[in-house]
């Protein structure tokens, strides 16, 4: 599956550097520097630094968002965090970063290049969130989790980035979101089981779904994959019936992902194979 591979990810981000700022990164060690000043083109505030970037609910990030009303859910209901939180805040992210390289070396590679920013404060419910206005930056709310959740959600929302930067740069739909948030484009989510979202949201919740359900299967927990397999292969069948909106790029994910969903039972090692192998790393055509 394109969308999943580590050097179709990073193929991506190279094209991306290139459009955004006219050099081509030559080298692995290139191309998260490379990345880092093509996303601070497209967003409100730049890259600080190397590694992850961590902030609060009085941090930078916390105040762009609440002035434009980004994760209104997360940001409004948000208390202060007093310093004995945060440093276990800040060890639990450092923990979950490890555990994801130590479940799946380039699915860590993977937040690595992608998750630039963590903004983590307390509203009273568990969430996270990420937006295509600002790539990079992973917002979450982490309630009473453990380490396992933390990683789980900048996987999440680390991939979410990822399909963001493969639509800025390959185009995977032949509409605007404005319109496929018409009644008529909606399909069924995976994630938000029985619910029905704009066609662009079904997909991606679909699509990050995978790596949520793998991670758990490398740890020999079956929570989300109990969760998961019937939703995802009723949304993939939902979202298909839509195929026609999606570019020739998109409907290849959408065919891969599919095609996955529908083994019985699901087949994990592809998903290994997925990540790793060369096999999925090419595609040709540029929009951005």
């Amino acid at each position: 599956m394109h969308f999943l591979n580590l050097g179709h990810l990073c193929e991506t981000v190279a094209r991306l550097a290139h459009a955004r700022t006219g050099q081509y990164p030559k080298g692995a060690p290139a191309l998260g520097p490379a990345y880092r000043r093509a996303i601070s083109r497209l967003r409100p505030l730049p890259v600080e630094g190397e590694g992850i970037s961590l902030s609060y609910e009085d941090g930078p990030w916390a105040r762009h968002c609440e002035a434009e009303g980004i994760f209104e859910h997360i940001f409004a209901p948000a208390s202060r965090s007093e310093e004995a939180t945060r440093e276990h805040w800040d060890a639990m992210v450092r923990r979950a970063v490890w555990h994801i390289r130590e479940l799946s070396p380039d699915l860590g590679r993977m937040v690595d290049l992608l998750v630039t920013d963590v903004v983590i404060v307390n509203s009273g419910s568990d969430g996270g969130g990420s937006a295509n206005t600002v790539p990079g930056l992973v917002v979450m709310s982490p309630g009473d989790w453990d380490v396992p959740e933390y990683a789980e959600c900048l996987v999440h929302e680390g991939l979410h980035t990822g399909l963001f930067v493969m639509d800025m740069v390959y185009g995977m739909f032949t509409l605007p979101p404005a319109e496929l948030g018409k009644d008529q484009y909606r399909a069924l989510s995976a994630v938000k089981i029985g619910q029905k979202r704009p066609l662009h949201a079904a997909f991606h919740a679909a699509a990050v779904a995978v790596p949520l359900m793998y991670m758990q299967h490398l740890r020999g927990v079956d929570t989300l994959i109990t969760k998961y397999t019937a939703s995802l292969r009723e949304a993939c069948e939902d979202i298909k019936r839509q195929r026609a909106y999606f570019t020739p790029y998109g409907q290849l994910l959408l065919d891969e992902m599919s095609a996955w969903a529908e083994d019985e039972p699901l087949n994990f090692e592809h998903v290994t194979r997925s990540i790793s192998s060369p096999e999925f790393a090419g595609y040709g055509p540029v929009a951005a």
